[in-house]
């Protein structure tokens, strides 16, 4: 029978109370496979709709041939994935278990689609029923578009500013706030049918290289461990998470073998995932071709590696083929145990069956943008950022704005400009735009300080207009210089960047108020616009430390 995604509303309870209990799907689909495609479905590849026509032949040809067990959908558009997937899954022997690191909704990949607030802003939101509904919209986006496992939430704490992988993608540097919010966002996703990959196992918060290009170290004691970057993962385990993803990151601590990934660990998967922390859901690699595990285990050697550590689904192979006869390999060498095996894959089917596909189904084209553009989703994603508003030092030039004073609206960082200044200035009977690219001469910016002498208010709009937010922004040494400048006059500061970046402008500390929003979005800037006008009240708080001006927890509450 095939039925459409969009009509299936079935919940079948729990994932983790279900895993062990006999299954008639479960065993009908075992029985039926060879030994090879049983093998086969512990892996998922990388799937696009951006490539063209023979990118996406071949996978359809891989999924024919090889039997794999699912799909990554990564960047492309809506209506084409949709297409794409009732093709694909029409060609699989057994339905395709399809996945998508959408950590702040199908935006992250997909175009035409919503993209919800970074982790790190959703950290200075005080209302977490705010979070689960956002998962419950992104679940609900998940079954339209015919995918059934998110790889989210991120559950590293950002405990080190220069982190290049994490930064913005974790919920803050406090492990209680952070256990308590990605335990929102995972059971708005698992209660609407949705599975999750919490991220990045152990905990990959306070490295400073980036397993994408090659393998960190985490330097710390088990106890440290314990205490800090563990935590969210052990609470996740009693809330009944039904995924995690392993980290490529070396820890001497836990597994002392030279260059070895904790994803190929089996102290690290097995010892104290699945034993000390009693995790029985699913467990996924990170991406074994990222260069954190690739660099010393290529061409499918860390996955054979990564299921004898006990991973159970090994995410993007660099050769799934060769990796599957090497599985076969290990197990004829005993290397392997049958049943350690045979338990990864009928946990893999079991979540099949948990999300719907013992039922054969194809996803509706049709109308798809539009369902994908919720009203009820865009209010939310507006909620969200009104949510995390964050006013600093003070709200004294808040509460004193006048709309008859003579007023400079500055944008710095932007060559045009913004959404906020075309809102503020018809509100002030004399103003005026002025723009401050980030590459701005010296000369340029000696004239702007000579004119604003003759203002009685300053606006001060700081954009970081990338689209991942650094911790430092990306101004040249004249423009940062001169928002110390600012920050002494009658200046309100509205902050479009990651937090961090406040400590990389010494000065800006002196200014009477300052309003955070964390990243550089729209629903960011409107929120903005009616903090100041008095249409909503801040009520968000600092996720992070800063430096010693500006601290987890700071926050004016209007």
């Amino acid at each position: 029978m095939i039925s459409p995604l969009l009509g299936i509303a079935q919940n079948r309870g729990s994932f983790i109370d279900g895993i062990d209990k006999p299954n008639a799907w479960v065993d009908s689909v075992f029985n039926k496979l060879s030994k090879r495609e049983r093998i086969a479905q512990i892996f998922m590849v990388r799937a696009h709709t951006d490539k063209g026509k023979a990118f996406e032949d071949s996978i359809a040809a891989l999924i024919s041939k090889e039997k794999i067990g699912g799909l990554v959908f990564f960047q492309g558009g809506p209506a084409r994935q949709a297409a794409l997937t009732s093709r694909y899954q029409s060609v699989s022997k057994v339905p395709l278990l399809i996945a998508m690191d959408a950590e702040w909704g199908l935006g992250m990949r997909l175009d035409s689609t919503i993209s919800y607030p970074y982790q790190l802003t959703l950290g200075a939101i005080q209302n977490n029923d705010l979070i689960f509904e956002m998962g419950k919209q992104i679940a609900l986006d998940f079954k339209r578009i015919g995918m059934q496992v998110n790889f989210a939430p991120v559950a590293d704490i950002n405990n080190n500013p220069k982190n290049p992988v994490i930064g913005f993608r974790s919920f803050g540097d406090n492990k209680f706030k952070v256990a308590d919010k990605v335990n929102a966002y995972m059971k708005g996703l698992q209660e609407n049918n949705v599975l999750v990959s919490v991220k990045h196992f152990p905990g990959h918060g306070d490295t400073d290289v980036d397993s994408h290009h090659d393998l960190p170290q985490l330097p710390f004691t088990r106890e440290r461990l314990d205490s800090l970057e563990l935590y969210p993962f052990k609470e996740l385990v009693k809330s009944g998470a039904s995924g995690f993803m392993v980290a490529h990151m070396n820890i001497p601590a836990l597994d002392k073998t030279p260059n070895l990934p904790s994803t190929l660990s089996k102290p690290i998967v097995t010892g104290m995932l699945r034993n000390d922390l009693g995790f029985k859901g699913l467990i996924f690699s990170d991406a074994m071709e990222m260069k954190g595990v690739a660099k010393f285990y290529p061409n499918g050697e860390g996955d054979v590696l990564g299921i004898i550590a006990g991973l159970d689904v090994i995410e993007l192979s660099t050769n799934s083929k060769r990796a599957v006869k090497l599985v076969r390999k290990a197990v004829r060498k005993k290397e392997l145990s049958r049943e350690q095996l045979n338990s990864s894959i009928r946990k893999v089917l079991y979540a099949k069956y948990w999300s719907g596909l013992d039922k054969r189904q194809y996803v509706n084209p049709y109308n798809i943008v539009s369902d994908l553009n919720r009203p009820e989703a865009r209010v939310l994603n507006q909620q969200l950022a009104d949510a995390a508003v964050t006013v600093l030092n003070s709200d004294s030039q808040i509460r004193n704005i006048d709309y008859s004073k003579k007023t400079a609206i500055l944008t710095l960082g932007s060559p045009e400009i913004t959404a906020i200044q075309r809102s503020l200035k018809p509100l002030f009977s004399n103003s005026m735009n002025y723009i401050l690219p980030k590459d701005i001469s010296d000369a340029e910016i000696e004239n702007v300080k000579r004119e604003l002498q003759s203002y009685e208010q300053i606006i001060v709009n700081i954009h970081d207009l990338r689209r991942r937010p650094a911790p430092v922004l990306d101004y040249n040494k004249g423009l940062k210089l001169f928002i110390a400048d600012l920050a002494k006059m009658n200046s309100l500061f509205n902050i479009f960047a990651n937090p961090y970046a406040l400590a990389g402008l010494p000065g800006i500390e002196s200014a009477k108020t300052l309003i955070m929003n964390y990243q550089n979005t729209e629903q960011a800037q409107s929120a903005t616009f009616r903090t100041i006008t008095g249409e909503i009240k801040a009520s968000g708080k600092l996720p992070v430390t800063v430096n010693s001006a500006f601290k987890n927890g700071d926050g004016i509450i209007q």
